[in-house]
């Protein structure tokens, strides 16, 4: 991790990983704050600590999407029926029999964003004819509508209903919608690399759709800390609960990380490296965020970089999560079978 730095792949980075109920690494390095611009170095740069919060970028897809099974399981929404049957005005130009399941797995036909950085509110989504066919295509509009209908149903920001069904019960105190003092820095965003001119961003949302629709979304937005994503991390290897919170049933657990995934990504080893294959699932952030959790050997990954800072890559390189990945894979057993009980 301590390479990563200094060979330019992010300005700093934290890594927690564990196993069962343990923490077992829990590291910074390199810096929270380097550069004022693209082009000048910080007169005061900050280091990064262990409790430096996160833009989460699209991490915060699997916060909606546990949202909605929460929602499912109290029978208020049904993954099968059309999310024009709970927002009205999702339904039109084709879109009317696009299903809750089709947004969570993306395979709605809906292409990857639009410019609502522009000045254009959510009737550019209303507008949006999907495109032909139904194979997977990865795309922010999907957990847009999600946040729609979530909204929708109870009556409630997405911003309230989060904290309230799941950081809150998790006390994960530093997981929140921006903007968000001490957060490492993100982007010097101008033209024509960014989709806005907004100019060094730390602790507002980087992601110009969500910025540009208030900072509360259902694709992008939250902040928060990798302590707080272990606790998330080991809700979800604990069926739903830790400690004496329960966010979900195991069951509704199964669906996000069984493939292909309610929101999640399962078995990807672009970023999962020696993880995959064996049921793993997770996600990634645009900012250099990701995580993973192995329910095979009971193991998660948390690893949080800021890949934009002080400009985003030309390329993106997500070798070093990957490369993490793998050795934590390398370094546990998988669980011995049950012994029979005759």
């Amino acid at each position: 991790m301590d390479e990563l730095p200094r060979r330019g792949w992010c300005a700093g980075a934290v890594v927690v990983a564990g196993r069962g109920p343990y923490l077992v690494l829990r590291h910074a390095t390199g810096w929270a704050s380097r550069w004022s611009t693209a082009g000048a170095l910080a007169d005061e740069p900050e280091r990064m600590r262990p409790d430096t919060p996160f833009d989460l970028a699209s991490l915060t897809k699997l916060f909606t999407a546990v949202a909605v099974l929460q929602q499912v399981e109290r029978g208020t929404l049904d993954l099968d029926r059309p999310a024009a049957a709970y927002v009205r005005e999702f339904g039109g130009a084709g879109k009317a029999a696009i299903t809750l399941r089709q947004l969570l797995t993306h395979t709605s036909g809906l292409r990857p964003e639009l410019p609502f950085h522009d000045g254009h509110g959510l009737e550019l989504l209303w507008a949006e004819r999907p495109l032909s066919g139904r194979r997977h295509r990865y795309s922010d509009l999907n957990f847009l509508a999600l946040q729609q209908v979530l909204e929708q149903v109870t009556g409630q920001g997405l911003d309230v209903l989060l904290g309230e069904c799941v950081t809150g019960p998790l006390r994960m105190s530093a997981t929140r919608f921006g903007p968000v003092l001490g957060a490492a820095a993100t982007e010097d965003q101008r033209r024509p690399r960014a989709k806005a001119d907004r100019g060094m961003l730390r602790g507002v949302v980087h992601d110009e759709n969500a910025y540009a629709l208030g900072g509360v979304a259902g694709h992008a937005g939250l902040f928060g800390t990798a302590d707080d994503l272990a606790v998330f991390c080991r809700a979800l290897l604990g069926g739903g609960a830790y400690g004496r919170a329960r966010i979900l049933a195991p069951d509704s657990v199964a669906l996000l990380l069984d493939a292909p995934g309610l929101g999640f990504a399962v078995d990807q080893p672009w970023f999962m490296g020696e993880l995959a294959g064996r049921g793993a699932a997770g996600h990634t952030g645009f900012t250099g965020t990701s995580l993973v959790v192995d329910r095979a050997t009971d193991t998660f990954l948390v690893l949080l970089a800021n890949t934009v800072h002080p400009v985003r890559p030309a390329v993106p390189d997500s070798g070093p999560r990957a490369a993490a990945a793998t050795r934590l894979a390398r370094a546990v057993r998988q669980r011995p079978p049950r012994l029979s009980s005759r």
